[in-house]
């Protein structure tokens, strides 16, 4: 199962049965609107805070995961989440909630590959028939703890990002009942962190940029493959800055990827009339987009091999306050519809 120094190649090649995902009033105007199950009207969603709000989404998205794979919560095995407010309480208060056994992530924004290369390592070796695995964010929420307030109004430059409202979740299983062609998982490459000095937190894709083309140049080189081996190989969300330093990255390490097979979500995911300056970000960036628009994609004929590369800067906001630099991850995952 193990590759080269840090990538896993799944032997029984576990499927993504099945995904739910929710997004926010923004989101509902963005260019990836048909691919979303469901969206509220507001930033409140029915809840006293936007805290709340996010663990509502999470709740949701689960449920319709559930729903389309016609399985309850008692035949999960395990709830892998994880978000981006103090401690993930919205991960864990949904996790109250469903009361599957729970493993509590984070990552930042690229938990969400996290999240489906663990659950898939445990479908694959027999550690679990089921799980469900996630990521959520909510721009106010975010807002408020990393930034200031959104009642502030504080300006931001261009190479700032809009952190998505949305929760991306999706059931993971063996298959092996499952007739025709479905999105399996093949492979994971787990990324290591790096710290470029960038200490810029209204630049997070530059700062993500050297893990994600450091996590995509090692997945190539254990697994012997070409970047041509995918249809696309898409970042979480390094936005305009990000993704054409990560190209440029890759091309002074011998890979060349054309325009339109090196893509990114957080230039997916809104129009070009969303003020959003560099792109979005967040947890449910990536999240939304693979388990919604990719494996729409997928199911259509459009990609048949995909490689997803969730990007995630971790910092906090003690480490800006005492002046630290921003330490970077970004992890792989192939998915081949066969």
């Amino acid at each position: 199962m193990l590759q080269g120094t840090q990538s896993w190649e799944f032997q029984n090649k576990p499927v993504i049965l099945s995904s739910g995902v929710v997004g926010g009033p923004f989101e509902k105007n963005g260019r990836l609107s048909e691919d979303f199950d469901h969206f509220y009207d507001d930033l409140w969603m029915g809840e006293d805070t936007y805290e709340k709000a996010n663990r509502l989404m999470i709740e949701d998205a689960v449920k319709l995961a559930l729903e389309k794979a016609g399985l309850q919560e008692n035949q999960i095995q395990f709830f892998l989440s994880g978000d981006l407010i103090n401690q993930i309480t919205p991960s864990s208060f949904a996790a109250r909630t469903n009361e599957i056994p729970y493993l509590g992530l984070f990552g930042a924004c690229s938990t969400s590959m996290e999240g489906l290369a663990i659950a898939s390592f445990l479908v694959d070796s027999g550690g679990a028939n089921y799980v469900i695995t996630g990521a959520s964010s909510h721009n106010s929420a975010v807002e408020k703890q990393f930034r200031y307030p959104t009642e502030y109004g504080g300006q931001k430059p261009p190479t700032a990002q809009w952190t998505v409202t949305g929760a991306g979740y999706s059931v993971v299983g063996s298959g092996t009942d499952v007739q025709g062609p479905v999105p399996r998982v093949t492979s994971a490459t787990i990324g290591k962190v790096i710290d470029m000095g960038l200490s810029d937190p209204f630049n997070m894709g530059g700062a993500m940029a050297p893990a994600a083309a450091d996590t995509i140049a090692s997945h190539l080189q254990d697994l012997g493959r070409d970047p041509s081996y995918y249809d696309l190989i898409i970042t979480g969300d390094l936005a305009k800055i990000g993704r054409k330093t990560a190209q440029e990255l890759l091309q002074q390490k011998g890979f060349n990827l054309t325009e339109t097979q090196f893509q990114d979500c957080g230039l997916l995911i809104y129009g070009q009339d969303q003020p959003v300056q560099s792109g979005a970000s967040g947890p449910g960036c990536s999240a939304t987009v693979l388990y919604g628009h990719l494996l729409n994609q997928m199911k259509k004929g459009v990609y048949k091999r995909i490689l997803m590369v969730a990007t995630g800067a971790l910092l906090s906001p003690l480490t800006f306050q005492q002046g630290e630099s921003i330490p970077c991850i970004a992890h792989a995952v192939s998915i081949e519809y066969s």
